[in-house]
């Protein structure tokens, strides 16, 4: 997409939100993504489609907290669909949240009804439940610890501690005293996490195969429960993850589970920073830890995005970097 005469001239898109968290799942319009695999259609969707990216999840049709999430064809015979979550600066491998808005959806297309689903994604094949509740259990991607208590120097902070993580994203995950975990302080944790992960990419830190740690992840305890935690998740775009964060509960579960805090089957509540709720465990196959995320999401709109060629925004913009 390389200016305004390439857009489609409209996008149907779902809206919905999940524990607070907004998805953005488009369902029509969007141009045939080529690829044979989750991972070339995600790749073809990078190199070929960013400024559509850009307009439909960014402003003025959109905000920085917007998931978007592009319905593609299964490549797999027992998918439903495929997905490509994108988001103000890029494409995601997996979104919990998302993908949690995403069975929602299809339920409201009629697509699917009660029971269990797979879905494909670029970093794999996901199982869904949606329940009769309207509750949706999602069956993540294989989720580790990557390195326990790694040290990094950060500007104004000091020495933080903090584990790696994968849980579909790549995490640092870190609970600091001083500052509390609630909306009041929204300002101070944006600056807190972002200065962590501009010092781990400074300090070479990574997640497995050198990849970037684009998630940074803070922790306390939540009154009331032994086995929960109260969260802030910065995501990759400079935007604050108002869900407890699907792939961050994960990767959570994961260290938790190294460090001898939690069993398998075990359930675990986490607790956004605006007070949504996942409820999670994990399942072993074989040697693999497989996190189960159950929340809840709520269709929020059924619009068409529409594209005049004159509209000097017709590509959105964003100021995150």
């Amino acid at each position: 997409m390389t200016d305004a005469s390439h857009f489609p001239g409209s996008i149907r898109v779902i809206d919905s939100h999940t524990e607070g968290e907004p998805t953005r799942v488009v369902v029509d319009g969007w141009p045939p993504l080529a690829g044979a695999t989750m991972q070339e259609m995600r790749a073809d969707f990078l190199a070929r489609h960013d400024r559509l990216r850009t307009a439909v999840v960014c402003e003025p049709r959109g905000h920085d907290a917007i998931v978007g999430a592009l319905l593609t064809p299964a490549v797999s015979a027992d998918a439903v669909a495929g997905v490509v979550f994108f988001n103000n600066v890029g494409a995601l491998g997996m979104c919990g949240h998302g993908l949690i808005g995403v069975v929602r959806t299809l339920a409201h297309l009629g697509r699917i009804g009660t029971g269990t689903v797979k879905i494909d994604t670029p970093v794999g094949q996901v199982g869904a439940e949606l329940h009769v509740s309207g509750q949706v259990t999602i069956r993540n991607v294989t989720s580790w610890l990557h390195a326990r208590d790694v040290r990094v120097d950060v500007p104004g902070l000091g020495e933080v501690i903090g584990d790696v993580a994968y849980g579909g994203n790549w995490f640092f995950l870190t609970h600091l005293d001083d500052v509390a975990l609630d909306l009041v302080n929204l300002l101070a944790l944006n600056d807190i996490t972002l200065r962590i992960r501009s010092a781990l990419a400074a300090q070479g830190i990574t997640g497995g195969d050198g990849e970037e740690i684009d998630h940074i992840e803070l922790y306390g305890p939540l009154d009331g429960t032994d086995l929960g935690a109260r969260n802030f998740v910065m995501c990759p775009g400079g935007a604050y993850d108002r869900s407890p964060c699907g792939t961050g509960t994960s990767a959570k579960l994961a260290a938790m589970y190294a460090r001898g805090d939690l069993a398998v089957g075990e359930q675990f509540v986490q607790q956004s920073v605006t007070g949504g709720t996942f409820t999670a465990w994990l399942s072993q196959d074989g040697n693999d830890l497989i996190p189960h995320i159950r929340g809840r999401a709520f269709i929020t709109g059924d619009s068409t995005l529409l594209f005049d060629a004159a509209d000097p925004f017709v590509g959105g913009f964003t100021a995150a970097h």
